[in-house]
């Protein structure tokens, strides 16, 4: 069933010193939802968070919570709450009083905070560390306590600003699969922000691809991997190669002088194209079984699967394979007509944009 609208932007726009960070933008966001804001430095995801939450009024459009304009409203009026990636625990406060502090300052019952605090603790994994300094927990166990101190509230919605930056890899890894399992049991919406594609990919019901401004592509983590919507998205999720080609007609590609079939069409005659590969899309075969030729020029180990690059045509290949080629190995290039993505060239950033949702 599909999910109620929570909130929405409706052409927000926010410029710092002259330099649009927000450009016109347009968002709607699910009941429940867990919808990532990903994009490099500068794009504009935190910005958007922080509009949500009412940190920072937009110079032009509106903030609908629920059908009501709640632009004007401030944080503390919002049913929602932060998660910062400084989580700005009390370190004089133990576990128990750092989850309870907002509830005491609502004038909530000893009884009831006893209760709320208890269900917290056990929703993040943490009971019977009630007693415990925040000092002495390790960073995974402070953001739990962070989130646990967020959700004790009960807000509709949760805002997450890069809450895993601080932590190690392994348990960055390990944390991702606690909010997907505290966001399943909160039942809430959560609004993510990232610049950590494997991140966003992992945790995601919907992600929102945003760069200088704009969001390029929205769509589930499937979608924006496999079928991403121009040659930003498809560089800035994962490894891609992305090759200068020219489509001569409809299922019909020209890359490097070799003709490859494709399932694309609706391109001009000739008009010079973006051909987007996957590095695990890439087969290498024998050279007189390729479509193109080429040299393997780098081999890499990556537990699961052999990183290479293949010098072909005068193009640096990228390709993940199970099957390992030596260095100077000479190959043929083949790909499947349904693994090779067509994008317009962009003209500009407003342009690529506007051709998004054609």
């Amino acid at each position: 069933m599909e999910k109620e609208k929570l909130i929405e932007l409706v052409g927000v726009s926010k410029s710092y010193d002259g330099e649009n960070v927000l450009k016109n933008l347009d968002l709607y966001i699910r009941d429940n939802e867990f919808i990532t804001l990903l994009g490099p430095s500068g794009c504009g995801k935190t910005t958007t968070l922080r509009i949500i939450g009412g940190f920072v009024t937009p110079d032009t459009g509106r903030v609908i919570f629920e059908g009501k304009d709640i632009t004007a409203l401030p944080p503390n009026k919002r049913q929602l709450n932060t998660v910062f990636q400084k989580y700005a625990l009390f370190p004089h406060m133990n576990v128990f009083e750092n989850i309870a502090f907002g509830l005491r300052i609502q004038g909530v019952s000893e009884q009831e905070i006893k209760r709320r605090v208890s269900e917290m603790l056990e929703m993040v994994g943490l009971s019977g560390f009630e007693k415990r300094a925040v000092t002495q927990m390790s960073g995974g166990q402070q953001q739990r306590i962070a989130i646990a101190r967020a959700l004790v509230n009960k807000p509709r919605v949760l805002l997450l600003d890069e809450p895993l930056g601080a932590l190690d890899f392994k348990m960055r890894q390990d944390m991702q699969y606690e909010l997907k399992n505290i966001h399943k049991q909160a039942g809430i919406t959560f609004i993510y922000v990232t610049h950590d594609q494997e991140e966003a990919l992992t945790l995601s019901d919907t992600i929102a691809v945003m760069n200088q401004g704009i969001i390029q592509q929205i769509g589930t983590p499937e979608d924006i991997y496999n079928e991403p919507k121009n040659a930003f998205v498809a560089d800035f999720i994962g490894d891609s190669n992305i090759i200068d080609g020219v489509m001569l007609h409809d299922y019909l590609v020209n890359i490097r002088g070799v003709d490859f079939p494709c399932v694309d069409a609706g391109f001009r005659r000739e008009e010079p194209v973006d051909v987007v590969i996957r590095p695990e899309d890439v087969i290498l075969t024998t050279p007189e079984k390729g479509q193109l030729q080429g040299v393997v020029t780098s081999l890499t180990f990556k537990g699961v699967h052999y990183e290479m690059d293949v010098e072909a045509c005068g193009y640096e290949w990228l390709v993940h394979s199970t099957k390992m080629e030596p260095v100077g190995s000479h190959v043929g290039i083949c790909v499947d007509p349904e693994n090779i993505q067509i994008m317009h060239k962009p003209r500009s950033v407003d342009e690529e944009a506007a051709g998004v949702d054609e």
